[in-house]
């Protein structure tokens, strides 16, 4: 017997003999490779998208849907911007209602309606802002025209102003704090 589990004709596995012998092999119907059809002449290349609007590349087979936003912004939603972990931002940020430093920013000032600085987050600059909460360190001059939320992870170094102040247990405020006076 062949490796194949083909017997050989000539006997020469009887023998002992290494001849080599060609066995015509006879083709099982399961193995058989389809056709090859060519690809229609307004169809893309494998592997590239098909251009918006462009004909089917098959007769017969529906045109794919249209691209749609991977995520709709509800309204009312906060324009947000994320600083994420191990990125570096400096300069100043415009136009972000709320946002969310897990990374380090650096500010000469930024006005928002929220800021969070998570447990890796460290801010270094000039903010104002509705709400903050600082979880990581914030270095430098803070205005929380409502709530700052210190937790037990933060550390306000510099300047705070808020409206009201809630520091956890083990929450870190060094340098001068001051409480916001006036309509509310």
């Amino acid at each position: 017997m062949s490796i194949f589990g083909r017997k050989k004709d000539d006997g020469s596995e009887a023998t002992g003999t290494s001849e080599s012998v060609s066995v015509p092999a006879s083709r099982d119907a399961e193995l058989t490779m389809p056709t090859y059809r060519a690809p229609a002449a307004n169809s893309a290349p494998m592997g590239v998208p098909p251009k918006p609007g462009a004909a089917p590349a098959r007769p017969g087979v529906p045109a794919a849907a249209p691209a749609r936003p991977v995520r709709p912004e509800p309204q009312g939603e906060r324009r947000t911007l994320i600083v994420g972990r191990g990125i570096s931002l400096q300069g100043t940020v415009s136009d972000a209602e709320r946002l969310v430093v897990e990374g380090t920013v650096e500010s000469q000032m930024i006005q928002a309606a929220e800021l969070s600085v998570t447990q890796t987050g460290v801010f270094r600059g000039e903010v104002q802002v509705e709400d903050a909460e600082i979880g990581g360190l914030f270095d430098g001059t803070l205005t929380a025209r409502g709530n700052l939320i210190i937790r037990s992870t933060g550390k306000v170094k510099g300047m705070a102003r808020y409206k009201k102040l809630s520091v956890e247990e083990g929450g870190q405020i060094v340098g001068s704090m001051e409480m916001l006076q006036g309509e509310g």
